[in-house]
């Protein structure tokens, strides 16, 4: 068993070709991190993102112990820090030194330094765009969590988010929610949200400070599901009130993108790393999906639909 076999959520970042480039340096940073996995682009037709065929399209990563995956998907989106990651360090001296490597050629959104709710702490946008919310918590675990932050149109809805989210994870459970006081803010809108869904830590913030960023397909996130059952499920009650996209691809009413993907599916993709007139089949097939269907997927890799 590995790790993150018991987590059923795992971001994906949205590159143009820089996902090999990413993964390395994030896995060189943070501890029990590794590269698991690739998968390249079909080698016998040309696929939707424009990428030369047989190319890397994911690199699959863990940072301490949590999946992640990259994927080099075109131009179309660029990330931007509506959802970031919150990282809890186990020292000032760790936190300061995993800031200043992330800020390399990149930039801080907020300054290293101490803060009410950290003895060091910043906000980090680094070299590939992704946001960092690095903090020293020496009690705590070394862990990432995706942190959202519900600005403009969206302000106010964090709390109305966990809820929602709580509700169609089984398992979920609201651990947190920390509410400004009249004099830091809109009276009663989250300054701090936390619950745990399937396994993974998620983190929501309403912010009162004008952004022009809105959430987007630059940073998803995938729900790993065992069978049609639980891709059913979460299709249909994560896309409820939102917009039901290709491959799998889907936006919630709060306009949080998702993929809900089939473990069977990525197992395909991982055999010979994502290469084979199998997985060309499947994947092919896939492209003319909106909710997957496992054994259609199945039937095309075998070569029996």
């Amino acid at each position: 068993m590995t790790t993150n076999d018991w987590i059923q959520i795992a971001p994906c970042l949205w590159f143009d070709n820089q996902a090999e480039e990413a993964a390395a340096l994030y896995t060189g940073l943070f501890p029990d991190s590794s590269i698991t996995a690739l998968s390249h682009y079909p080698e016998g037709f040309e696929n939707p993102a424009g990428k030369p065929r047989g190319s890397v399209m994911t690199v699959e990563f863990e940072l301490a112990g949590s999946p992640f995956t990259a994927l080099n998907g075109g131009p179309l989106f660029t990330i931007n820090p509506t959802i970031s990651f919150l990282a809890h360090m186990g020292s000032i001296d760790e936190t300061e030194r995993l800031a200043a490597a992330l800020a390399d050629g990149g930039s801080y959104l907020m300054e290293l330094g101490e803060y009410p709710w950290s003895p060091r702490y910043a906000w980090v946008q680094d070299r590939f765009g992704v946001s960092w919310q690095v903090m020293a918590s020496p009690e705590a675990p070394v862990a990432i969590a995706p942190s959202l932050m519900f600005a403009g149109d969206m302000h106010g809805r964090a709390e109305e988010a966990l809820r929602v989210y709580v509700d169609v994870f089984t398992g979920g459970a609201l651990e947190a929610l920390e509410r400004y006081t009249p004099d830091e803010g809109p009276e009663g809108t989250i300054k701090h949200g936390r619950a745990s869904l399937g396994g993974q830590r998620l983190v929501a913030m309403d912010s009162h400070v004008t952004h022009d960023a809105r959430f987007n397909e630059a940073v998803s996130l995938q729900v790993m599901c065992r069978d049609q059952a639980e891709v059913d499920h979460y299709w249909e009650r994560l896309s409820h009130g939102g917009e039901e996209g290709p491959c799998g691809w889907l936006k919630d009413r709060f306009g949080v993108s998702w993929q809900v993907v089939p473990r069977s599916f990525i197992a395909m993709m991982k055999a010979g790393e994502g290469s084979g007139p199998g997985y060309e089949r499947a994947f092919k097939t896939m492209l003319d999906m909106k909710k997957l269907d496992i054994a259609t997927l199945e039937a095309a890799y075998a070569g029996s639909e």
